[in-house]
């Protein structure tokens, strides 16, 4: 009889979910739901520290901090579902998965609390409207219309936003964003624009007028004659296309093969931000035993004459004797601030 009891308790026993492993993905899952599903096993077995800056007990922002590290993050939440929520964190802003251990931690101690399940279900609802970042997968650009938005603003956002994909900012208008943004403001209605939603959107203006330019600048694109110009030795045109790629994304790793001319494009690419889009510093952050290979590359590719090694004070000059490109070689170890692009 108690062997019955027994077995009928662990057959009732809700089952707990599968510890992941770090190392080998599940067949049945996604990368992508593989790594969402780490971030979410790691953060709860964490013992972070929680604050809660605001009066509002679910849909809030709060402080996570970690004990050990002595770090803290800021987080928002406005849901269960990756994407929505916001951390301040590096692995949030980088992966695109659309959470993190500090999301995650903080999920898991706010279902804990009373009238969670109602509240998530119910959503999230402020009287004001928010243009916010999601990140799941893609960068976008959202709209969410508050409990009081007004119903012209209501209707200028359905013409602008894509309502079929949670209000998302659509790519090709951009363009359109400043003037919804100030009829928002002229009618008195509460729009919040977070910091990351208009870097986003700043981003993406400057990599177009960069795409704009690069075309203006040299019309036959990788073919152009003018990009001889650039440096000492000639490109070949896969590097040429390479340096003007890097150009227009402003973010690039370069993946050619050993010996295919990484380091080349790569000053080609730097000799052309410096001449037409106002970058002034450059520093090549690299192994110890390779900065003076790159030094011997410079001096071979780029029009300047010297470059400073480490904390040395010397200037790149030009054969006609103006500054050029000012380049920096720092070893891993001993990387500086404030120096733009950073080639590793």
């Amino acid at each position: 009889m108690k062997s019955k009891r027994r077995n009928l308790k662990s057959a009732i026993k809700p089952n707990r979910e599968s510890k992941l492993s770090r190392t080998h993905a599940p067949a049945d899952l996604s990368p992508v739901d593989w790594q969402r599903g780490l971030r979410r096993q790691f953060g709860r077995e964490q013992d972070f520290g929680l604050e809660n800056l605001t009066s509002e007990p679910f849909f809030s922002e709060f402080r996570v901090s970690n004990p050990v590290s002595k770090s803290s993050y800021r987080v928002a939440i406005r849901g269960l579902g990756p994407g929505g929520n916001f951390c301040s964190c590096p692995d949030y802003a980088t992966s695109e998965l659309g959470t993190c251990k500090h999301l995650e931690f903080t999920l898991a101690r706010l279902e804990t609390k009373r009238g969670a399940k109602t509240a998530f279900a119910r959503g999230y609802q402020p009287a004001f409207s928010e243009l916010y970042l999601r990140n799941d997968g893609k960068r976008s650009v959202h709209f969410r219309a508050g409990t009081d938005c007004p119903r012209a603003l209501r209707e200028a956002a359905a013409g602008l936003f894509d309502a079929e994909h949670n209000g998302m900012l659509p790519d090709q208008r951009l363009g359109e964003l400043d003037r919804f943004m100030t009829m928002a403001s002229k009618s008195g209605h509460e729009l919040r624009a977070y910091d990351d939603a208009l870097d986003f959107v700043a981003g993406r203006r400057d990599a177009d007028r960069r795409a704009a330019k690069i075309e203006q600048l040299f019309p036959r694109g990788a073919a152009d004659p003018k990009l001889r110009a650039f440096l000492k030795i000639p490109l070949y045109p896969y590097q040429a296309e390479g340096a003007l790629f890097a150009v227009r994304v402003g973010r690039v790793l370069i993946g050619d093969d050993m010996g295919l001319g990484k380091t080349v494009q790569a000053i080609a690419a730097t000799e052309i931000l410096a001449r037409h889009f106002g970058v002034s510093k450059v520093l090549v952050v690299c192994p110890t035993s390779l900065k003076y290979q790159w030094q011997s590359e410079i001096m071979r590719a780029s029009r300047g004459d010297r470059v400073k090694m480490g904390r040395e004070s010397s200037t790149a000059v030009g054969r006609s004797g103006r500054e050029t490109t000012p380049w920096t070689i720092s070893a891993r170890s001993r990387t500086t601030r404030n120096s733009s692009p950073i080639l590793t």
